[in-house]
């Protein structure tokens, strides 16, 4: 559900940022105007990076779920193979 989540949030801050990238690069190629083209990439390129990488206070909630669910829960193949392997060392006398 998380992977839902981020792809959405992800969507939405890229519909904000593409026209400020597609708009810097005008400014930077076709009007001659490289500081304002450059300031419009990086504003673009900013606000991506601060979805990806900054934790808001409404993302907290899920981060601790995720932990506590993590650490309640084992991981189903590690069981198995365990178990597996206690089964061929019974079976071999050990």
């Amino acid at each position: 559900m998380a992977g839902i989540l981020d792809t959405i949030k992800l969507a939405g801050v890229l519909v904000l940022a593409i026209p400020a990238a597609l708009a810097g690069l005008e400014f930077a190629l076709v009007r001659g105007d490289p500081t304002t083209g450059v300031i419009l990439l990086g504003l673009a390129a900013g606000l991506v990076v601060v979805e990806r990488w900054i934790t808001m206070p409404s993302d907290i909630p899920e981060l601790v779920a995720s932990r506590v669910v993590g650490s309640i829960v084992t991981d189903p193949e590690s069981t198995d193979d365990e178990s597996e392997t206690e089964t061929t060392d019974t079976a071999n006398g050990r």
